[in-house]
């Protein structure tokens, strides 16, 4: 299976010179925690939920809700974004991809075509769906099949041997 059977394909996005209050408000209307910035279609960074909560606990202080949201507002996205982000191609292998997921802790990847404009996105979210769908058939297979299937390739697997032989 290849990343862009799987990739989420209409990301939303930024750009640098956004601030953390629309970002921060985009995640929560939307229910994400990652948000590729672009320049024109060229990916950029990657802020996430959790860059938003370092940069909110770095201001936090003695201020009020309004006075932190103000401040927010005059914090660019360029300011807290990741500018070296960990991406995949379209083509690239679901497996390989989630063990760079897993091997660096990362929660998403952004897709990019070989001129590096964003296409996509996947996340942990994408592997959850893929995972449930999976176990979903698994718990309707027919065992008998599966049994059946596994004898045939067994025989395919010996018959192959047989005629390195």
């Amino acid at each position: 299976m290849r990343i862009r059977e799987l990739m989420t394909r209409n990301v939303v996005t930024l750009n640098a010179q956004a601030d953390l209050e629309l970002a921060e408000g985009l995640m929560q209307v939307m229910r994400i925690r990652h948000l590729p910035v672009v320049s024109g279609n060229r990916l950029v960074g990657l802020v996430t939920h959790r860059d938003l909560l370092r940069a909110a606990l770095s201001t936090l202080g003695a201020h009020s809700p309004a006075e932190h949201a103000a401040h927010k507002a005059t914090i660019t996205v360029a300011q807290v974004m990741r500018d070296d982000v960990a991406t995949v191609e379209p083509d690239t292998d679901v497996r390989d991809a989630i063990a760079q997921m897993r091997k660096h802790k990362y929660g998403c990847l952004p897709v990019v075509d070989g001129d590096g404009d964003l296409v996509g996105i996947v996340t942990e979210a994408d592997f959850l769906h893929l995972m449930q769908a999976l176990l979903e058939r698994v718990e309707n297979f027919d065992l008998a099949s599966l049994r059946t299937l596994a004898s045939e390739l067994r025989a395919e697997a010996i018959g192959e041997q047989d005629a390195l032989d």
